[in-house]
């Protein structure tokens, strides 16, 4: 999920939530340009290779990004509570600031994809009040 597309503003976010929330925009950023240079190299692997007729390219489509992108928050919040878990058992190797970044990160995570499934509703329900 890409956090860059949702308007969100720091303004009603406190300091943590807003880094977090930059730190977040960062990683994303440093995951697709990485994505793109490996897709890249594919790309141009793929444009050598010769194609024969009927056949298509694969394709990542927006069902397949959506479910990447919910298994990743799914996975920062149960990183999030397994950090917690650990602070509250007393492990000394775990810190407090890296425990509430992860739990801001995966908090944030959910509020992005609760604002993507409330748009997709808001379309589904607009595509399916218009008249034919």
């Amino acid at each position: 999920m890409d956090l860059r597309l949702l308007p969100m503003t720091t303004a009603s976010m406190s300091p943590a939530q807003a880094a977090a929330l930059r730190a977040a925009q960062k990683a994303l950023a440093a995951k697709a340009a990485a994505g793109a240079d490996v897709s890249g190299a594919a790309a141009s692997a793929s444009a050598t290779a010769p194609r024969t007729a009927g056949t298509v390219a694969p394709t990542r489509g927006f069902g397949e990004a959506l479910r990447t992108a919910l298994q990743d928050v799914s996975a920062a919040q149960n990183r999030a509570s397994a950090l917690q878990n650990r602070v509250q058992l007393g492990d000394r190797s775990v810190s407090l600031e890296e425990t509430m970044v992860a739990m801001q990160k995966s908090q944030i995570g959910f509020q992005a994809a609760l604002h993507v499934r409330n748009r997709m509703m808001q379309a589904y329900t607009d595509v399916m009040n218009m008249q034919v």
